[in-house]
């Protein structure tokens, strides 16, 4: 065979035309230009499909997190469950509901880290609806425990409307100021408009009533509009009226201002509203450096109710002392962490906004339950992100944390910048070889 001959085929595909004894149609070089042209759009096309790696290391903490979670429940409610009528005297009745939760969210939170997070701002309006309707419904329809309406019961179910509406407002203010950065700074078209939203959601909490998430909810909002782009005076003279106020909702109403007595001498109602403190400091205390070992916990029987939920820190400070505390802080702060870093090294505003918002409530929830179980806060009633019982947080979160993940993906320090074609040049050459 002839030598050119057996490089024909790379010929084709590479446009080249060396004399081999025969002129190469015309024709064929475009055919094999266009041939080129495809391949470079499909490479394009694969790098811009490359979303970078996921983020391990949050989805081994949070996984850790939430098998813990497991234990812990098990551990905190196995005794109350077993002697308790409204749950069937069933030991495995938290635990089975909280394995349920985590079966559903878990892979929920791998499934959103492929959906892409700017798809989402398609559904900002949507979801602030959804919210509002949500925490009106949840007034009217809402079952009451302990005076408060705060859930909805739907197929057996209890769904906790707050908690949806926190991350509805969060996409809704995340899009707002996203797209309004340049006028964020004015306070009609930047400030005020986020603040009605902040407010009428807020006010719908505060209803139900549920100050504390209320406040989460407000410094979630004060957060965005900082970030945002608000202009630094009047973040500083709002938050000297949300100051003014917390203190008024906190005096005109008797039951909030006894928990705020109660929370600073708890020992003045030591069988009243400062009890629970009372025994959650006994829990602290009890556990010591390493704990009293797990499922070795008294205060879990029957002296401290909430155990398995709002006062679940404290249960395991007294299992695994001081040590099994700091381990589930340091997991705590390091999910932080990466959720600034991912805010910080976004590339969109909406991203950073979404990935700061997400992170930020996060860290707040964290805060004011360990606050609470520690005494630096009024009691209250907020969930530990994965490891309380409840499964509203639990899915709420775990899905929070997918769409986290998803803005690390999309944002990757392993993503190579996209390779644009020149198309105008292309076609240049293109036409300068078909009419050699």
């Amino acid at each position: 065979m002839h030598q050119c001959g057996a490089l024909q085929p790379f010929r084709f595909f590479t446009g080249h035309t060396a004399d081999c004894g025969r002129e190469i149609d015309p024709h064929t070089i475009k055919f094999s230009e266009g041939f080129k042209e495809r391949m470079e759009r499909r490479a394009v096309a694969k790098k811009r499909r490359n979303l970078g790696h996921i983020d391990y290391p949050i989805v081994l903490v949070v996984g850790l997190l939430c098998a813990f979670g497991l234990v812990m429940v098990f551990s905190a409610s196995y005794y109350y469950a077993q002697n308790t009528a409204s749950v069937g005297y069933d030991g495995y009745y938290f635990i089975r509901k909280q394995a349920m939760y985590l079966a559903i969210g878990f892979p929920m939170m791998i499934a959103l880290s492929f959906f892409d997070y700017r798809r989402l701002e398609q559904f900002k309006l949507i979801a602030i609806l959804v919210s509002i309707a949500l925490l009106l419904a949840v007034l009217i329809f809402g079952q009451e425990t302990n005076g408060a309406r705060r859930w909805i019961v739907i197929g057996g179910q209890s769904i906790q409307p707050s908690e949806i509406a926190k991350f509805g407002m969060m996409l809704y203010m995340a899009s707002f100021a996203s797209k309004k950065y340049k006028v964020m700074h004015s306070f009609t078209k930047g400030m005020l408009p986020m603040l009605l939203i902040i407010g009428v959601i807020c006010g719908l909490v505060m209803l139900q009533p549920n100050m504390s998430m209320a406040v989460i909810m407000g410094l979630m909002g004060y957060a965005l509009l900082y970030v945002g782009g608000c202009d630094t005076k009047q973040m500083f003279l709002l938050a000297v009226v949300l100051a003014a106020l917390f203190a008024l909702l906190a005096i005109i109403e008797p039951y909030r201002l006894a928990r705020l007595t109660s929370f600073v001498d708890p020992w003045k109602e030591a069988l009243g509203d400062g009890y629970q403190l009372i025994q959650s400091y006994y829990a602290l205390g009890s556990g010591g450096l390493f704990g009293v070992g797990l499922n070795n916990s008294r205060q879990k029987l029957l002296y401290m109710t909430y155990g398995e939920s709002d006062f679940i820190f404290a249960i395991v400070a007294e299992e695994l002392g001081l040590v099994g505390a700091l381990l589930v802080l340091f997991a705590f702060g390091f999910i932080v962490y990466r959720g600034i870093r991912i805010a910080l090294l976004c590339r969109d505003r909406f991203g950073s906004m979404l990935a700061g918002g997400i992170t930020v409530v996060f860290g707040l929830q964290v805060f004011v339950n360990i606050g609470v179980c520690t005494g630096l806060l009024p009691t209250t009633g907020q969930a530990l992100p994965f490891i309380s019982a409840g499964g509203s947080s639990m899915m709420i979160f775990l899905a929070a944390m997918g769409v986290l993940l998803n803005i690390s993906r999309y944002n990757s320090l392993h993503n190579q910048a996209p390779v644009v074609v020149d198309k105008k040049a292309a076609r240049s050459v293109k036409h300068e070889r078909v009419h050699a």
